[in-house]
């Protein structure tokens, strides 16, 4: 029961996070979609502009993996599932 409350704790907390970011994905016509957290990674979709967009790597693993490292250092990667 416990690591169920601190699974949700964390998933809110990601969710703030992406809600934070998703102006700036916006702004060049992308947007993030929450999928996940499970294992200490988190799940989502990169959408929009951001499908083929050809910096979704570094986007991924420089920008988002470590600004959620800041928060959660436990979060080990993120992992974007293709539409």
């Amino acid at each position: 029961m416990k690591e169920e409350k601190k699974e949700q704790n964390a998933e809110e907390k990601i969710k703030e996070m992406i809600e934070n970011i998703r102006p700036y994905l916006n702004m060049d016509g992308g947007d993030i979609e929450y999928v996940k957290y499970e294992d200490n990674y988190v799940y989502i979709k990169l959408t929009g502009a951001c499908t083929n967009c050809l910096l979704q790597d570094n986007t991924i693993n420089d920008g988002l993996l470590n600004m959620f490292q800041e928060e959660m250092p436990e979060i080990k990667g993120i992992i974007n599932i293709p539409i």
